[in-house]
């Protein structure tokens, strides 16, 4: 969905979670058991597969940098050569693992990443980076994979501070695993 804009390409910006029925996305790997399979690894690849930017909250990528350097996975293969952009208030300077600190507002830092570059941009994570960069209208298709179970507790992408927000749905998929795949934008302006 790149469109152009005089000389220059607007870059796409998806992300996709793990979500429980009732909202937690936080830590996928305490409630997602047994509910991943070979339908959510291909979405996910295909999703991926135009990616050449991350954007990253602080957090998940001081777990991720210590984590799948080392791995031998498919996602390890995509998610340690492209560039990563970690949002954060506290880390500064070089980083390691190909990745570089959001430089001021995310918000901003992340419009303008969208104005340069070539590949699509996938937002994979934390919580409140996903939330911001959605409600903002930066994110053009949020995937949810909605896992049938109810984790009960741990961050909901979507908690009692985000103000009454319409949505449109662009995508929806149930896999043989019981996972319902949905995709959506923001609805705009429109009734």
């Amino acid at each position: 969905m790149s469109e152009t804009k005089g000389t220059t390409m607007t870059r796409k910006i998806t992300a996709h979670l793990f979500h429980s029925l009732d909202g937690v996305a936080e830590s996928p790997d305490k409630w997602q058991f047994g509910a991943f399979g070979p339908e959510e690894g291909q979405m996910m690849g295909e999703s991926i597969g135009s990616v050449t930017d991350a954007v990253i909250g602080r957090k998940l990528w001081q777990e991720w940098s210590e984590y799948w350097p080392d791995a031998e996975d498919p996602f390890a293969e995509w998610i340690n050569p492209v560039r990563k952009h970690v949002v954060s208030t506290t880390l500064s300077g070089d980083l390691t693992w190909n990745s570089v600190v959001v430089d001021g507002d995310p918000i901003a830092y992340v419009r303008d990443l969208r104005e340069r570059g070539a590949g699509d941009i996938s937002v994979v994570g934390g919580v409140e980076t996903v939330r911001s960069l959605f409600l903002a209208g930066l994110i053009d298709e949020l995937t949810l994979t909605t896992h049938p179970v109810l984790a009960g507790e741990g961050r909901r992408l979507f908690d009692d501070t985000v103000p009454l927000t319409r949505l449109r749905l662009i995508r929806a998929t149930q896999t043989s695993a019981g996972n319902a795949v949905l995709t959506y934008g923001l609805r705009g302006e429109q009734n």
